[in-house]
């Protein structure tokens, strides 16, 4: 693969697996492999924590195959504010695995003696958790099948209950599973889903997970865009490169871990990693405003027409309504973290969503909403029905959601589907109904409960009926005009 980015400068062929990593995205190769491979260029005692990646889906077959041909290597674009972007190569990714070719192999790296930390970055959904019971389902078709059929997985909890039964019988030691997905408590979650699925799987395993694993909370941060055809073109005409799986992201970068390590863990702090023993209020920060500000905007500008980020960040009324829901809606139940200055936070969120030159998509954005209200936006709304706060902002984003799953037509009239893998049946017919009420009972939802605030009620369907009539762009003028 040639290239004009800058180059990697150690001996990859010299380097040593410590890490299996379930999930092999673009946020993943921006973020984790970004600091990673940092670490590793500067400190060559960090060479025992290169990254082996495995990939589960069958829609992972081309980024498989291209990172296959090219061995790992991959070109980082990053994006700043101001126009300029930095290339680098990264060579911390030095071996690829795709489930339909190396099932075995997955499993043999979850339980090599070398692999000290497993990590996920799988979405939020996967974990399988239901959002009125907190539980880990049972019901989901792919884990009755991992339990039913337990030596051909299909599941991430398949494969790891596999890979960590095989790590118990052969004394492989113990192991750490850190998330780097958007959830509240990331770690928690994921403690929850494995040990339910391993007591359902062998009631041994499990015991021995109780004493070999840990799971440790963390907070991961960087805005990276899918990459279409185009976008290959564009990342490889800025970097010089003919790369087969480039990644662009913004410049931006943060990620905090709790320091609970079963078997040891990369030196990351030397390249920018925060290590905490309290995660709460950055989880808290990040997910309320920043995502929350990306969910906020996604529908409303998604119903104006605009399919990139920048483009809608351009529309003050759109500004203004992010705004106002960062220092109105979330502000007031945000815990600063010691050390940050939320003021300064706020005004970065808004400049880094306003990026021009990194080409965000609106449509990323409103992609799998099922999965990520009830993590962003329905812990705000529960607080604000709590304390009888204002409620139109977030009457508006759920009135704008629930157009564009029931209409899927923009002001200009333009058709448009909204991906949501996670959405059901029964999921669909409540957004889909002719009562806008129902779509408020989705189970997504019920930890707010807002079909039951007469309050909430009266604004959403008085929004819900203006966005049919008048449109989303000019009901949100009379929102922002308040």
């Amino acid at each position: 693969m040639t290239s004009n980015a800058k180059t990697v400068t150690y001996d990859r062929s010299a380097l040593k697996t410590g890490i299996v990593h379930i999930g092999v995205g673009n946020f993943h190769r921006a973020h984790q492999e970004r600091y990673t491979d940092s670490l590793i260029a500067d400190n060559p005692d960090q060479s025992s924590w290169a990254v082996a990646g495995a990939m589960l889906l069958d829609s992972d077959r081309d980024v498989y195959q291209s990172l296959k041909a090219q061995n790992g290597l991959y070109t980082l674009t990053e994006f700043n504010p101001d126009g300029t972007t930095a290339s680098r190569q990264i060579g911390s990714l030095v071996d690829v695995m795709w489930a339909h070719d190396d099932a075995d192999k997955i499993i043999d790296k979850i339980a090599s003696p070398d692999t000290k930390i497993i990590t996920l970055t799988i979405t939020q959904s996967p974990y399988n958790i239901d959002p009125q019971t907190d539980e880990f389902d049972f019901d989901n078709i792919a884990v009755k099948t991992d339990l039913n059929t337990p030596g051909t997985p299909i599941s991430v909890f398949g494969y790891l209950a596999q890979g960590l039964l095989r790590r118990r019988n052969a004394n492989a030691g113990p192991v750490t599973i850190l998330s780097c997905d958007n959830l509240r408590r990331n770690g928690d979650t994921t403690r929850r889903a494995v040990m339910a699925f391993l007591n359902a799987f062998d009631k041994d395993v499990a015991l021995w997970a109780e004493t070999n694993i840990t799971f440790p909370n963390s907070v991961v941060e960087r805005i990276t865009p899918e990459t279409a055809p185009e976008d290959v073109e564009r990342l490889n005409g800025i970097s010089g490169s003919d790369d087969a799986a480039p990644v662009g992201s913004e410049s931006y970068i943060r990620w905090i871990i709790e320091d609970r390590f079963a078997a040891g863990r990369p030196a990351w702090e030397k390249v920018g990693v925060t290590f905490t023993d309290d995660i709460a209020p950055y989880a808290d920060m990040k997910l309320s405003l920043l995502n929350g500000a990306q969910t906020m905007l996604a529908y409303p500008a998604f119903l104006g027409g605009y399919r990139k980020v920048d483009e809608a960040m351009a529309d003050s009324r759109i500004v203004k309504l992010v705004c106002e829901f960062m220092d109105t809606d979330v502000t007031p139940y945000v815990k600063t973290p010691a050390g940050l200055d939320l003021i300064a936070y706020k005004q970065s969120v808004i400049q880094r969503l306003g990026n021009r030159s990194l080409g965000d998509q609106v449509g990323r954005l409103c992609t799998d909403g099922i999965s990520k209200f009830p993590v962003y936006i329905v812990p705000t709304l529960a607080a604000l029905i709590r304390d009888d706060k204002t409620l139109t902002r977030l009457a508006y984003l759920f009135a704008a959601y629930r157009h564009c799953l029931k209409y899927q037509r923009d002001d200009k009239g333009v058709e448009f589907e909204i991906d949501e893998p996670w959405v059901d049946i029964a999921d669909l017919a409540l957004a889909q109904s002719d009562n806008p009420i129902d779509f408020l009972t989705l189970p997504a939802f019920s930890a707010a409960a807002p079909s039951m605030s007469e309050k909430f009620v009266r604004q959403y369907k008085s929004l819900a009926d203006s966005i049919l009539r008048l449109g989303a762009m000019a009901t949100l003028e009379q929102i922002v005009l308040v």
